[in-house]
């Protein structure tokens, strides 16, 4: 069932709306991963890393939503549920229990490397088809790159 029409052709949605979701899915998991250290984080560092944490969840956050309100304006349902984000995410192992805050600032530095990565493959995907959501893809992957450059600069 479409309820909003697409301006986008059939084969143009697919690749848009498959970079739409997929970012949908990192950025969530992100915010998810970011809280979860930022409440285990400890070390002499514990404040600086616990507040940076909070804002790559506050940036996660807000572009996921403009991710998934992007689809939803092509028509297309976004699905943010966690079963989805469980088995699509691009992030790997997030460590269990308190973290010592350099071990905290590697696993964002990896975090959120895998998601750039990702973001970048569609950022090139969504050229073509629709420069509205590439925009929007280029966005979130600046903000993302100024998080991972400040957490690698952290660790120095």
């Amino acid at each position: 069932m479409y309820v909003v029409k697409s301006p986008l052709s059939d084969e143009n949605l697919k690749t848009v709306s498959e970079a739409l979701q997929g970012a949908l899915v990192d950025l969530v998991d992100l915010a998810l991963v970011a809280k979860q250290i930022h409440w285990n984080v400890v070390g002499q560092r514990f404040r600086s890393v616990h507040l940076q944490l909070d804002e790559v969840v506050t940036l996660a956050r807000t572009h996921s939503d403009t991710v998934a309100e992007r689809a939803a304006a092509l028509g297309v349902s976004p699905d943010g549920r966690a079963a989805t984000v469980a088995v699509g995410s691009g992030i790997g192992v997030t460590p269990e229990g308190w973290v010592d805050d350099t071990a905290a600032v590697g696993a964002m530095v990896d975090a959120l490397g895998a998601v750039i990565e990702r973001m970048r493959e569609r950022v090139g995907a969504t050229a073509e088809p629709d420069p509205v959501s590439q925009d929007i893809l280029i966005s979130a992957t600046a903000g993302l790159e100024k998080q991972h450059w400040m957490f690698q600069a952290e660790n120095g």
